[in-house]
């Protein structure tokens, strides 16, 4: 199984980690050689489309994702976005919930990875891969000017 779970605790308030956690561009933050491209015009919903493009020149593989999900926090109420992976290389999915605590947050990431054509031999090494590659972007995209994620 390739299913793998990250989580954070931040200071920040729920809405304001939501925002960082679902700015789509910024994910590409911290993994190396991808960048992200969004398909669909704002605002972000259920629908959005997004690419995340891996490699140098015409050397790599596109990731398509779509939003399929969408319930921002509210109050007390955690926010939820799941996203559907539909690549010819990569597929899955991945969940991102946000869920106020005291003035803070909780974020949990948890993803669904498959890598085609790889035997499930591997699934060990891309589950580990894939909790440090994640693990990055989401650190990145929650640190902020003294703000450090504390790590579950």
């Amino acid at each position: 199984m390739t299913a793998f779970r990250i989580s954070r605790a931040v200071t920040l308030p729920a809405e304001q980690v939501w925002q960082r956690v679902t700015d789509w561009p910024a994910h590409a933050t911290g993994v190396p050689l991808t960048a992200i491209s969004v398909l669909t015009p704002p605002p972000a919903g259920v629908g959005t489309l997004f690419l995340a493009r891996t490699g140098i020149g015409p050397a790599g593989f596109d990731d398509p994702m779509e939003v399929v999900r969408w319930e921002p926090p509210e109050g007390d109420r955690a926010g939820r976005c799941r996203l559907e992976k539909r690549g010819r290389v990569i597929t899955g999915w991945a969940e991102i919930e946000v869920q106020p605590q005291g003035s803070g947050a909780v974020v949990v990431w948890v993803e669904e990875l498959r890598i085609r054509l790889l035997p499930r031999l591997f699934d060990p090494v891309v589950v580990r891969v894939g909790r440090l590659v994640f693990a990055r972007a989401l650190d990145g995209l929650l640190k902020g000017p003294g703000q450090e994620p504390m790590k579950q």
